[in-house]
Protein backbone atom coordinates (compact mmCIF):
# COMPACT_ATOMS: atom_id res chain seq x y z
CA UNK A 1 0.00 0.00 0.00
CA UNK A 2 1.00 3.00 -0.81
CA UNK A 3 1.18 6.39 1.54
CA UNK A 4 1.20 10.26 1.45
CA UNK A 5 2.33 12.07 4.80
CA UNK A 6 2.26 15.94 4.60
CA UNK A 7 4.61 17.78 6.43
CA UNK A 8 5.02 21.73 7.47
CA UNK A 9 8.83 22.39 7.43
CA UNK A 10 9.12 21.98 11.07
CA UNK A 11 8.42 18.28 10.51
CA UNK A 12 4.71 17.85 12.22
CA UNK A 13 2.41 15.69 10.19
CA UNK A 14 -0.13 17.82 8.48
CA UNK A 15 -2.14 14.97 6.49
CA UNK A 16 -1.97 11.48 6.30
CA UNK A 17 -3.25 9.41 3.24
CA UNK A 18 -3.37 5.68 2.54
CA UNK A 19 -6.18 5.42 -0.37
CA UNK A 20 -4.13 5.11 -3.30
CA UNK A 21 -6.69 7.33 -5.48
CA UNK A 22 -6.57 10.33 -3.27
CA UNK A 23 -3.11 10.56 -3.24
CA UNK A 24 -2.73 10.20 -6.99
CA UNK A 25 -5.51 13.17 -7.01
CA UNK A 26 -3.81 15.24 -4.35
CA UNK A 27 -0.19 14.61 -6.08
CA UNK A 28 -1.78 15.89 -9.28
CA UNK A 29 -2.64 19.01 -7.68
CA UNK A 30 0.70 19.55 -7.34
CA UNK A 31 2.00 18.61 -10.61
CA UNK A 32 3.06 15.20 -9.47
CA UNK A 33 2.11 11.92 -12.22
CA UNK A 34 1.53 9.25 -9.93
CA UNK A 35 -0.24 5.94 -11.31
CA UNK A 36 0.14 2.12 -10.31
CA UNK A 37 1.01 -0.09 -12.82
CA UNK A 38 0.34 -3.75 -12.40
CA UNK A 39 2.90 -5.87 -10.74
CA UNK A 40 5.01 -8.31 -13.47
CA UNK A 41 7.14 -10.79 -11.44
CA UNK A 42 10.34 -10.39 -13.40
CA UNK A 43 14.00 -10.17 -12.36
CA UNK A 44 16.99 -8.87 -14.01
CA UNK A 45 17.13 -5.82 -16.11
CA UNK A 46 17.12 -6.96 -19.59
CA UNK A 47 13.48 -8.98 -18.29
CA UNK A 48 11.92 -6.23 -16.40
CA UNK A 49 12.95 -4.15 -19.39
CA UNK A 50 10.90 -6.45 -21.48
CA UNK A 51 8.10 -7.21 -19.50
CA UNK A 52 6.84 -3.44 -18.65
CA UNK A 53 8.01 -2.23 -22.45
CA UNK A 54 4.50 -1.06 -23.61
CA UNK A 55 4.18 0.93 -19.84
CA UNK A 56 7.70 1.94 -20.80
CA UNK A 57 7.05 3.01 -24.89
CA UNK A 58 3.94 5.04 -23.32
CA UNK A 59 5.58 7.06 -20.98
CA UNK A 60 8.55 7.64 -23.40
CA UNK A 61 5.98 9.20 -25.77
CA UNK A 62 4.36 11.28 -23.39
CA UNK A 63 6.93 13.04 -22.29
CA UNK A 64 10.35 12.33 -24.57
CA UNK A 65 12.86 10.71 -22.39
CA UNK A 66 16.10 9.49 -24.07
CA UNK A 67 16.95 6.95 -21.70
CA UNK A 68 16.01 4.25 -18.98
CA UNK A 69 17.25 1.91 -17.11
CA UNK A 70 16.77 -0.25 -13.86
CA UNK A 71 18.74 0.76 -10.51
CA UNK A 72 18.11 -1.76 -7.80
CA UNK A 73 19.73 -1.92 -4.04
CA UNK A 74 19.53 -4.96 -1.44
CA UNK A 75 20.21 -4.62 1.85
CA UNK A 76 23.67 -6.61 1.29
CA UNK A 77 24.94 -4.01 -1.28
CA UNK A 78 28.14 -3.16 -0.56
CA UNK A 79 27.69 0.74 -1.31
CA UNK A 80 24.32 1.08 0.12
CA UNK A 81 24.89 3.53 2.66
CA UNK A 82 26.74 5.77 0.43
CA UNK A 83 24.23 5.70 -2.04
CA UNK A 84 21.72 6.11 0.70
CA UNK A 85 23.56 9.39 1.78
CA UNK A 86 23.72 10.72 -1.85
CA UNK A 87 20.11 10.88 -2.44
CA UNK A 88 19.65 11.97 1.42
CA UNK A 89 20.23 15.59 0.96
CA UNK A 90 17.60 18.15 -0.60
CA UNK A 91 18.42 18.84 -4.72
CA UNK A 92 16.99 19.51 -7.51
CA UNK A 93 17.20 18.34 -11.28
CA UNK A 94 17.41 20.14 -14.43
CA UNK A 95 15.56 16.93 -15.65
CA UNK A 96 11.70 15.82 -14.91
CA UNK A 97 12.56 12.58 -12.74
CA UNK A 98 9.86 9.39 -13.41
CA UNK A 99 10.62 6.17 -11.37
CA UNK A 100 8.42 3.20 -11.40
CA UNK A 101 8.95 0.52 -8.74
CA UNK A 102 9.37 -2.93 -9.82
CA UNK A 103 9.66 -4.40 -6.18
CA UNK A 104 10.38 -3.10 -2.91
CA UNK A 105 9.76 0.21 -1.63
CA UNK A 106 11.76 4.18 -1.12
CA UNK A 107 10.29 7.15 0.25
CA UNK A 108 10.33 10.47 -2.01
CA UNK A 109 10.00 13.62 -0.29
CA UNK A 110 8.66 16.93 -2.66
CA UNK A 111 9.31 20.45 -0.99
CA UNK A 112 7.19 22.43 -2.19
CA UNK A 113 6.19 26.07 -1.15
CA UNK A 114 6.17 25.40 2.72
CA UNK A 115 4.91 21.96 2.60
CA UNK A 116 7.13 18.44 2.18
CA UNK A 117 5.29 15.67 0.52
CA UNK A 118 6.55 12.44 1.62
CA UNK A 119 4.99 9.66 -1.07
CA UNK A 120 5.88 6.17 0.85
CA UNK A 121 6.34 4.15 -3.16
CA UNK A 122 6.00 0.83 -3.44
CA UNK A 123 6.08 -2.03 -6.13
CA UNK A 124 3.78 -0.96 -9.07
CA UNK A 125 3.64 2.86 -8.06
CA UNK A 126 5.20 5.11 -10.52
CA UNK A 127 5.84 8.46 -9.08
CA UNK A 128 7.41 12.14 -11.36
CA UNK A 129 8.97 14.40 -10.23
CA UNK A 130 9.11 17.94 -11.68
CA UNK A 131 12.65 19.58 -13.15
CA UNK A 132 12.86 22.15 -10.85
CA UNK A 133 11.44 20.96 -7.84
CA UNK A 134 13.51 20.48 -4.43
CA UNK A 135 13.15 17.25 -3.01
CA UNK A 136 15.26 14.06 -1.86
CA UNK A 137 14.87 10.07 -1.82
CA UNK A 138 15.53 7.61 1.23
CA UNK A 139 15.29 3.85 0.49
CA UNK A 140 15.77 3.25 4.31
CA UNK A 141 18.89 1.34 6.28
CA UNK A 142 18.42 -1.61 4.58
CA UNK A 143 17.23 -0.64 1.18
CA UNK A 144 15.27 -3.04 -1.15
CA UNK A 145 14.01 -2.27 -3.93
CA UNK A 146 13.93 -1.89 -7.58
CA UNK A 147 12.87 0.48 -10.09
CA UNK A 148 12.91 1.84 -13.93
CA UNK A 149 14.10 4.93 -13.98
CA UNK A 150 13.03 7.63 -16.88
CA UNK A 151 15.92 10.15 -17.83
CA UNK A 152 15.23 13.28 -20.63
CA UNK A 153 19.07 13.94 -20.36
CA UNK A 154 21.56 12.01 -21.72
CA UNK A 155 24.27 12.31 -18.27
CA UNK A 156 21.04 10.92 -16.46
CA UNK A 157 20.69 11.32 -12.76
CA UNK A 158 22.73 14.96 -12.05
CA UNK A 159 22.39 16.51 -8.86
CA UNK A 160 22.07 20.32 -7.71
CA UNK A 161 22.11 20.66 -4.11
CA UNK A 162 20.24 23.08 -2.58
CA UNK A 163 21.84 23.17 0.92
CA UNK A 164 19.25 23.15 3.10
CA UNK A 165 18.81 20.57 6.06
CA UNK A 166 15.03 20.23 5.66
CA UNK A 167 15.86 16.81 5.11
CA UNK A 168 16.93 16.48 8.84
CA UNK A 169 14.21 17.80 10.04
CA UNK A 170 11.46 15.62 8.48
CA UNK A 171 11.20 11.63 9.60
CA UNK A 172 13.51 9.41 7.33
CA UNK A 173 12.04 6.33 5.48
CA UNK A 174 12.38 3.56 8.34
CA UNK A 175 10.34 6.62 10.49
CA UNK A 176 7.14 6.35 8.61
CA UNK A 177 7.65 3.07 7.03
CA UNK A 178 7.50 1.62 10.78
CA UNK A 179 5.07 4.01 11.95
CA UNK A 180 2.70 3.48 9.12
CA UNK A 181 2.81 -0.58 9.38
CA UNK A 182 2.10 -0.27 13.51
CA UNK A 183 -1.22 1.98 12.61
Amino acid sequence: MSLLVIYDEKGYPLLTEKDYKAISQRLDKVGVLFERWRVKPVKGQEDILRAYHDEIQRINETFHFVSVDVASITPDHPKKEELRNMFLKEHTHSDFEVRFFVEGRGTFYLHLQDRVYAVVCEEGDLISVPSGTPHWFDMGKEPHFTAIRFFTIPEGWVANFTGSNISEVIPDHDSIVSSWLRS
